[in-house]
């Protein structure tokens, strides 16, 4: 997502069917996601956005001038919250030390 825009496309929650209300208020939900280089799993990218699928088609398109170097890119885990403050709060903390340091620990495969 890029800085300044909204989401306001809906997105389906299917695996949330269950849940009740709490499906409803993740209805228009934020992801902080994490992708991995196939080319250098070394690298990684951190990012957020309201449409998942599409912003990894366009990392793997090469659209992001930051990630194109390293396409294509594997995604390996995202973490969905119920508003944007909390989602860029999140990936700022991922981006910092010691988020980072918990993000490799906790949240990468070994």
């Amino acid at each position: 997502m890029r800085s300044g825009s909204s989401c306001e496309t809906f997105l389906s929650l299917r695996s949330l069917g269950e849940v009740g209300s709490e499906a409803e208020h993740m209805k228009n939900p934020f992801f902080v996601y994490i992708l991995t280089s196939k080319k250098d799993p070394q690298k990684i990218y951190i990012g957020k956005t309201c449409d998942l699928n599409k912003r990894l088609n366009e990392h793997n398109r090469e659209e992001s001038p930051y990630s194109k170097t390293f396409a294509p890119w594997t995604l390996e885990t995202y973490i969905a919250f119920s508003n944007e403050e909390s989602a860029i709060n999140f990936e700022k903390y991922l981006k910092a030390g010691s988020g980072f340091a918990f993000l490799k620990k906790r949240l990468l495969p070994i």
